[in-house]
């Protein structure tokens, strides 16, 4: 019997007891396995085949935008501000707000409620009602369920007629489409190839259409704060693509996979603080209004996206072409 069975009580002659350098030296296995992983990982042999990734995602996002207008006429989910319709804002704690929306939803198919809250207390101050329907008869259908009568104190209506939100939701697109085409031009003439830049724009592209099919799926509606998120996004897309497409063109130390992986690891440290930064917006404060959290959501969707187009799709063609180029 060795030392070590017989110091410890009720251990039998002969039965291997595992100590702590046998785990150490299971950790150590486990940790050789992953760094002979990243280390005998060809990217090299295995970039064209990384890169139908986001392509399937873009078509992916593509037929169900498809889909979302085939069925509803348009590509995204209007509220409000962008569709036309009354929006009650209701305060004070003399209404059954639950009550009062679980009632409002059997009568109207297409109203929304939002809750804003006290964002140092977190307290609810007020209930956002938002409907197609006219402002008189909406009001009176909450004056008759709740048993309160609507004025100043209590609340707030507002009425926006659809002519009008169509005309702002159409300047608001139509300003996308100039942005997104000056940025287009902007790439053209700082690089002035054609593949690199056609690389750049795809990726701008994609981070903006798998938001946008990714909401239409959660069926968020968007509004006015929304379509600005979209805005944000053509300059936040294109900042990490310049940089990997800089890098990898216009850089001549090292090899070309060094600059790549080079452009990853700053590029993906902007990417990750700014989700570092939106994220917690997004998620724990409260009482933050409705358009700030649907601007921190978008973004947040938008900058994931921007991961996966730039260091599988961008750097994925950028490596394309210079090996079509022999840039090495």
């Amino acid at each position: 019997m060795s030392a070590f069975q017989a110091d410890c009580p009720g251990s039998t002659p002969g039965r291997r007891i595992p100590n702590m350098s046998e785990e150490n030296h299971e950790q150590a296995k486990e940790e050789k396995k992953k760094k002979e992983f990243f280390k005998n990982f060809n990217y090299d042999k295995r970039y064209k085949l990384m890169l139908f990734i986001p392509i399937i995602l873009v078509v992916i996002s593509l037929a169900y935008l498809g889909y979302t207008f085939y069925t509803t006429g348009d590509v995204i989910h209007k509220d409000v501000s962008l569709s036309g319709g009354t929006s009650i804002t209701l305060h004070g704690d003399q209404f059954d707000y639950n009550a009062l929306e679980s009632a409002l939803k059997t009568k109207y198919g297409d109203i929304s409620f939002r809750r804003l809250s006290d964002l140092s207390s977190g307290k609810q101050i007020a209930f956002i009602i938002e409907s197609s329907a006219q402002p008189d008869d909406l009001k009176a259908e909450i004056e008759a369920l709740s048993g309160q009568k609507l004025n100043s104190d209590n609340s707030s209506i507002e009425f926006s007629g659809p002519t009008l939100s169509q005309n702002f939701y159409k300047q608001l697109v139509i300003a996308l489409i100039i942005s997104f085409i000056l940025m287009s031009i902007v790439i053209f003439f700082l690089f002035r190839t054609f593949v690199p830049s056609i690389a750049v724009i795809f990726a701008a592209f994609a981070d903006i259409v798998m938001p946008l099919a990714l909401i239409d799926f959660l069926g968020i509606k968007i509004s006015t704060a929304g379509i600005a998120a979209f805005l944000m996004l053509i300059g936040y897309s294109v900042d990490t693509d310049i940089l990997l497409t800089t890098r990898a063109l216009k850089k001549t130390e090292g090899t070309l996979n060094h600059r790549i992986f080079g452009a990853f690891r700053t590029g993906s440290f902007m990417s990750f603080t700014a989700l570092f930064a939106v994220l917690p917006a997004f998620f724990i404060i409260t009482g933050l209004p409705d358009s700030f959290r649907q601007i921190f959501f978008i973004l947040a969707l938008g900058l994931i996206a921007d991961i996966i187009n730039t260091w599988l799709t961008n750097a994925s063609i950028i490596k394309w072409y210079c090996d079509k180029k022999g840039i090495k």
